[in-house]
């Protein structure tokens, strides 16, 4: 097949060409000394040379800060194919499959570049292993056909037909056919090849011979046979050749209305069944085949394509559609995930699980669980301690938790557990030293990160009783302990694995020792009072009496101590919610007094069911003496009180305004033994944290479950709000955005409606003036702190107060203090 000759300096890099990265790579271009082009021509080749080599200059200073960078990978392959760089071009690519698979039509680019720049028998090997390595990756119908066609037209046994070529080939074909044979759309292909393959060696035989002949045909036949009973595509058009295959080798069919006639029983049988499986399975094809659909969707489809071949029972056909999904999603840590698990199930141990294991870390490095999982397959499979440890290695150069890192690290100790107390025969018995160095690297890691937490604790006390039990060296286990005291001294779990571990042993005076060590500590919670009661406990199961009398003098005065200490703190918190509920109650009571009327519906129909009374004959509004409404009185022009509402403002607290500007996000639901780094991984995908404040109880010291988390800006807030609802440490995290100023409403509504009724001088006060002042003016404002209260009316002698008033009459007008005591006076 001829390779199309590319112009370099003609090619441009699109995002198109990235993604495929199927252009064949280009032939240098040819030098005429005696062609000439145009100046404008030249120009525009060094121009888009000179933009190559800065793409070029980019793309290398960004794979050396970050060469995990994919798509940086890609573009600078392909402009190096372009370009034709050949030397360059090699070490990208393999620098490339270093830390990723590549992709099936980046293979085919690899080996077709090989082979058109290669002459001879010298570059065949080469190719070869780039083609195993790239059907080793991922599944591919093309990239086996590839790799089919070059050992025929490229390997000069197999092309002279000689007896290892022939050998080498069928190898070859049976391979295809074991690694993707049972590919329901494509796999018809490999059969074809194969038939066509065999066919050749047919017509290649010398006629004369005919045992070789008719042993020829039986293969043939065999093929038809084998494919015939596989659920293809177009599986009737494989059935009419292979009939018309037989009538050429001279066998007469019997013609008849159905395609079967004419074959043999045992063939129809298996047509008839492979034909069923089909049936049932091409509107499950169709679903994984249709273009017009989301990620989710056709990864959902497959997912229900994998249950219904799960239920059918065959596990080749499983694993067949696994590596069909894994090709579409190579990046699913899910589908990877339930990949192995399938296959642990199934297959237990082989080189197909390892194989496959492989692969996964390879696409999903980040995913911790999938490196346990390697390391047990390796163990399983009964790999060889320096391929082990390379892997283990490896993950420990992956991003991962601190959980994960601490599940592979236990791990890896288990196996090397299990390989010196149970050595397997044939293998070599390791050396302890591997364990104690295993866990002092472990130790050295996470003591930083989990300072008095239950892993920590949980690995120390595995190392302890590993350099007890297995090592034998109690000098050693103690070593452990007094180490993970100096790290974690506060925490009473690692006081109480010590202390357990000498009272096991019979040492009771090392018990005792460390018992007064720690007895006056200071613990989380309750645990002061738990090892002074632990130590007496201790002294009556063990000690003497004289022990145990003088364990309770060393006790008792630090018992009275915590409990002082705590009547104090339960005192003091029976203060605080005895003002707090004091202080609720006061709200509350301001919150209702300041409610205006017009959010009471039933005041408001009371309000509109009286009506205003007309004075003089002119319409005002009047307020009647029994009414609790106030009308505000607007200064001249109705101007907003511009000075009021700047007044209002200055009294919003200063702290809002300093939390309005921050981006910080309330996280709950928190695992109580996460701590702050463990959030900051989770949020490192995210980036832009600032601050990380995780909530303590104020008395015992362990974490509430809550936590702020500040970010740079709203971009970076925005995107951690959108991981609600993932887990951490097996609990799903709640997370939202924090708005202090919600918190502070109710306040500045507060300060709001007492700044009003200062500048009145109290609601009360101006109900009554005004009340008082309507009776005498339609148009009474008013104004000061300190009006002198105007004394109600007095009625007339002879009046009565339910004496309606005649028009002539009008109001009494009030009458003043002097007026009041002429009439006492008088009387």
């Amino acid at each position: 097949m001829e390779e199309e000759t590319l112009n370099p300096q003609s090619m441009t890099l699109t995002s198109e060409d990235v993604n495929n990265g199927d252009q064949p790579m280009p032939d240098l271009p040819d030098q005429d000394p005696s062609s000439s082009d145009s100046d404008s021509d030249s120009g525009s080749e060094d121009g888009d040379q000179a933009q190559k080599n800065l793409q070029l200059q980019t793309l290398e200073a960004e794979l050396s800060t970050n060469p995990g960078n994919y798509d940086a990978h890609v573009q600078y392959i392909k402009i190096l194919r372009q370009i034709a760089d050949i030397e360059k071009l090699r070490q990208a690519r393999e620098a490339m499959n270093e830390l990723f698979p590549l992709t099936p039509s980046m293979w085919q680019d690899w080996a077709k570049d090989e082979a058109s720049l290669s002459t001879g028998s010298d570059a065949f090997p080469a190719i070869e292993k780039l083609y195993e390595r790239g059907v080793f990756e991922y599944l591919s119908i093309s990239l086996w056909s590839d790799y089919l066609d070059f050992v025929q037209e490229n390997d000069t046994s197999v092309r002279e037909c000689s007896p290892a070529g022939i050998l080498k080939a069928r190898d070859l074909f049976e391979r295809a056919l074991t690694a993707a044979g049972l590919h329901v759309s494509e796999g018809s292909k490999l059969w074809e090849a194969y038939r066509k393959f065999e066919q050749a060696i047919f017509d290649a035989t010398d006629e004369t011979d005919n045992q070789a002949r008719d042993k020829q045909i039986q293969r043939i036949r065999t093929i038809f046979h084998r494919q015939l009973s596989v659920p293809h595509v177009n599986m009737r058009s494989t059935l009419l050749d292979y009939k018309a295959w037989e009538v050429e080798q001279g066998n007469i069919l019997n013609a008849g209305s159905s395609d079967l006639d004419g074959i043999s029983s045992h063939v129809a049988s298996a047509y008839k069944k492979a034909l069923e499986m089909y049936n049932a399975r091409v509107h499950l094809e169709e679903q994984i085949c249709q273009q017009d659909m989301s990620d989710s969707e056709k990864l959902q489809n497959f997912m229900n394509y994998l249950k219904f071949e799960q239920s059918s029972g065959d596990p080749s056909r499983v694993q067949m559609l696994y590596e069909r999904a894994i090709t579409e999603f190579p990046i699913s840590s899910y589908l990877w995930l339930d990949y192995t698990h399938y296959l642990d199930k199934t297959l237990k141990v082989g080189s197909i699980i390892t194989n496959v294991y492989s692969r996964a870390v390879k696409n999903c490095p980040c995913v911790g669980e999938l490196w346990v999982r390697y390391l047990l397959s390796l163990e399983r499979g009964h790999a060889s301690e320096k391929e082990i440890a390379a892997v283990f290695e490896k993950s420990l150069q992956c991003i991962l938790t601190l959980d994960e890192f601490l599940d592979l690290y236990l791990t890896r100790i288990d196996g090397l557990r299990r390989r010196i107390s149970c050595p397997v025969e044939g293998e070599s018995v390791l050396d302890y030293s591997l364990i104690r160095e295993t866990f002092q690297n472990a130790s050295d890691y996470f003591s930083q990160y989990l300072k008095n937490t239950d892993g920590l604790l949980r690995l120390h006390a595995y190392w302890a009783r590993l350099e007890l039990n297995l090592h034998k060296d109690l000098q050693a286990a103690r070593g452990v302990w007094e180490s993970l005291l100096k790290i974690c001294g506060s925490m009473l779990e690692a006081w109480q694995g010590y202390i357990t571990m000498e009272a096991e042993l019979g040492h009771v005076s090392e018990a005792r020792s460390l018992y007064r060590r720690c007895y006056s500590k200071r613990f989380p919670g309750t645990g002061s009072e738990d090892i002074c009661y632990s130590w007496l406990r201790f002294e009556r199961e063990f000690g003497s009496l004289d022990d145990f009398d003088r364990a309770v003098q060393k006790v008792t005065p630090r018992l009275e101590e915590l409990q002082l200490f705590r009547s104090q703190q339960e005192s003091k918190l029976t203060e605080e919610g005895e003002n707090s509920s004091k202080k609720n109650v006061r709200d509350k009571r301001k919150q209702v007094s300041e409610i205006p009327d017009e959010h009471y519906p039933a005041k408001r129909q009371k309000d509109a069911s009286q009506k205003p009374k007309k004075a003089h004959g002119k319409d005002s509004d009047v307020l009647n003496p029994g009414e609790q409404t106030v009308e505000k009185i607007k200064p001249k022009g109705d101007k907003p009180d511009i000075q009021n509402e700047q007044r209002m403002k200055e009294r919003v607290p200063e702290k809002a305004k300093v939390y309005a500007d921050q981006c910080t996000a309330f996280v709950s639901n928190i695992n109580l033994k996460a701590n702050d780094e463990h959030l900051r991984q989770f949020f490192s995908d995210v980036g832009g944290v600032v601050a990380i404040r995780l909530l303590h109880d104020k008395f015992s010291g362990k974490s509430r479950g809550l936590a702020y988390v500040d970010f740079s800006d709203d971009a970076h807030l925005v995107a951690a709000v959108a991981k609600n609802k993932q887990m951490l440490l097996g609990k799903k995290l709640s997370i939202a955005r924090s708005d202090p100023k919600h918190g502070k409403k109710e306040h500045a509504r507060g300060s709001e409606s007492r700044e009003s009724a200062e500048t009145s001088n109290g609601p009360r006060a101006h109900q009554a003036l005004q009340s008082s002042h309507n009776r005498g003016s339609d148009n009474v404002q008013l104004r000061g702190r300190n009006t002198f209260a105007i004394p109600r009316n007095v009625l007339a002698l002879g009046q009565t107060v339910n004496k309606p008033k005649t028009e002539e009459q009008g109001e009494e007008k009030p009458k003043s203090n002097d007026e009041f005591r002429n009439m006492f006076l008088k009387g």
